[in-house]
């Protein structure tokens, strides 16, 4: 894991090999101000030797001073690394994600990947400072201690040779138990951010039913689910910390308890007492930093895993090798196609069987009730989800043979859910065509009946639009949305009922422009108004996910019983059944 994570250093491998080497020097430094102290103890405070002190105590001030320098150089490094290392892995992250099907991200959940994106790789980060710091200082000043210590006296150093392994065994025993405790903690906090997002997203509608205090309860209870798991996993964390101080008590005592003797008996000169003294607190002062990073790894650990688990993913869809592409002209056909959103298990099709044929420059109609499948069926023309079985062709090759960029450059698409994104109206149009004249944006424009709108504004085209395009109304977003699609001057043009927010006569005069300029392109709409889709060359039934009859709309009032009762329910209704 660790390997594979380095692997996404590129760019930043100078700084952190630099780290750990400036790391090494440092400590090198802050070993050697023992050894300096206790020549100044043994031979120039006991043997009265001024020159011997001054000389020690000023190599002793400039030790420190490098130790100083370096170990801010090692810093700026080791920063440099981890910041490096994350937008390296943020942006793999975020390349993968945007190459995600609909069905990958239903899978992962918007909430969870927007956590992995922030909170994940910033422990990452966070661990990667701590290793190439802590981790390397803690281990390095360990080591170099020890061999020092044996040098100067090998029975202290073996009260360490006891100590230090208890440690161990403890550390270990910690990170078992904290590992899923970190991992349950990462989920809780995708819980909390799902909260929070869809109270974002749904503010308008949790304002208009008086619902703030539900949705406050809702979060209260994410939140305390979040602290109660973030409790669990720190709490056990902190144990480290008095089982460490109890070792560095003990060891102490022993220390100085023996040494003392030693220094009585003669064995041990008192400067170097000290220096052992120093050492052996250096010692497990850094076992507690070894420890306290590598419990910082096992949290990490969890948000290693979870990055690595998307960046992993094999996308549903992925590109077609043909290369040999028919010319657009907009020909759709549904042959046998039957479909369901749970591509594992037992989940129930929600379209079943469909044949249909849409010819180029045709204007076809889908209409049906809530839940037959109107949204599902346009969503598979462009590949946002694949069949389960049968082929969907457009121009007489099969979707999963286009490359997506081939397969959704011919098909202009306007969703149910409007999205505008903040920028002016003249860069969310380009959307559709980064290279459409100013001449092709005032037509496509004029066609969605959106020109007279924009220009209402004192900046024209150039008006910004916040997020989400929350200064525009319902009616405004849905013909921007038009305009966006009929800018890319598409083979296919489907509309997921998308004229719902703007008048019968402005809905008229949109239809009328897809005749008048778009002569050549397929028209496919979903709509929920009748009056909307009457005059369609072709008008699909569906019922159940199957289509129950196709035809124009005398014959369908004639022959169709569900298209009928459709029709009825509006007029009595006063013409909208949605």
């Amino acid at each position: 894991m660790l390997k594979r994570l380095a692997s996404y250093l590129m760019g930043y491998q100078g700084y952190a090999a630099a780290s750990p080497l400036l790391v090494v020097l440092e400590t090198a430094c802050e070993l050697i101000l023992p050894l300096l102290m206790a020549r100044i103890i043994n031979q120039g405070i006991e043997g009265n030797n001024m020159t011997v002190i001054w000389q020690s105590g000023a190599l002793m001030v400039a030790v420190a001073l490098i130790a100083t320098v370096v170990g801010g150089y090692a810093a700026r490094c080791a920063a440099f690394a981890a910041q490096g290392l994350g937008a390296n892995l943020r942006r793999a992250e975020f390349e993968k994600i945007a190459s995600f099907s609909f069905a990958d991200i239903d899978r992962f959940s918007s909430s969870s990947l927007i956590t992995r994106l922030t909170n994940d790789l910033t422990n990452i980060q966070n661990v990667a400072i701590m290793c190439l710091r802590v981790l390397i200082r803690g281990v390095t000043m360990t080591v170099a201690s020890v061999i020092l210590t044996l040098a100067i006296s090998p029975k202290l150093a073996l009260v360490v040779c006891v100590v230090l392994p208890f440690m161990a065994v403890a550390l270990g025993l910690l990170m078992k138990i904290c590992f899923p405790l970190f991992e349950k903690m990462q989920k809780t906090l995708d819980h909390l951010n799902e909260t929070v997002q869809e109270n974002l997203i749904a503010v308008r509608v949790v304002k208009s039913y008086v619902r703030e205090d539900h949705e406050r309860r809702k979060f209260m209870d994410a939140n305390d689910g979040f602290t109660t798991a973030g409790l669990n996993a720190v709490l056990r964390m902190v144990a480290i910390q008095p089982v460490m101080m109890i070792c560095f008590s003990v060891a102490t005592v022993l220390v100085l308890y023996n040494g003392g003797n030693m220094v009585l008996g003669g064995e041990l000169e008192i400067g170097y007492l000290q220096t052992v003294t120093g050492y052996i607190m250096q010692i497990l002062m850094s076992a507690m930093m070894i420890g306290m990073a590598v419990l910082q790894y096992t949290r990490a650990q969890a948000s290693i895993r979870r990055v690595f688990e998307v960046l992993d993913a094999q996308s549903a869809i992925t590109d077609g090798g043909e290369t040999s592409l028919p010319a657009p002209q907009g020909r759709v056909e549904f042959r046998d196609v039957s479909f369901r959103y749970q591509t594992e298990g037992a989940g129930e099709d929600v379209l079943k069987h469909i044949n249909l044929t849409v010819e180029p420059g045709e204007f076809v109609a889908i209409v049906g009730g809530t839940g037959t499948g109107k949204s599902s069926l346009v969503n598979l023309i462009p590949r946002f989800y694949d069949v389960h079985s049968g082929k969907v062709l457009v121009d007489g090759l099969d979707v999963r043979d286009y490359p997506l960029d081939g397969l959704r450059g011919r098909i202009g698409m306007v969703l149910q859910n409007n999205v505008l994104f903040s920028g002016t109206i003249r860069e969310n149009l380009l959307w559709g065509n980064e290279n459409a004249t100013e001449e092709e944006l005032i037509q496509a424009a004029k066609d969605a009946q959106a020109y007279d709108f924009i220009m209402s504004f004192p900046e024209g085209f150039d008006t910004y639009l916040e997020q989400g395009g929350v200064n525009v109304s319902g009616g405004q977003k849905q013909r921007l949305c038009i305009a966006r699609a009929m800018v890319r001057k598409p083979a296919v043009l489907i509309l997921d009922d998308s004229t719902s927010a703007v008048d019968s006569a402005t809905e008229g005069r949109i239809r009328e422009s897809f005749r008048q300029n778009l002569k050549g392109t397929t028209v496919i709409i979903i709509a929920q108004r009748i009056s909307s889709v009457q005059y369609a060359d072709k008008i699909v039934v569906l019922d159940e996910g199957t289509v129950a009859d196709v035809g124009a709309h005398s014959e369908l009032m004639e022959r169709s019983p569900i298209y009928r009762e459709i029709y009825d329910s509006q007029q009595e209704g006063g013409g909208d059944n949605g």
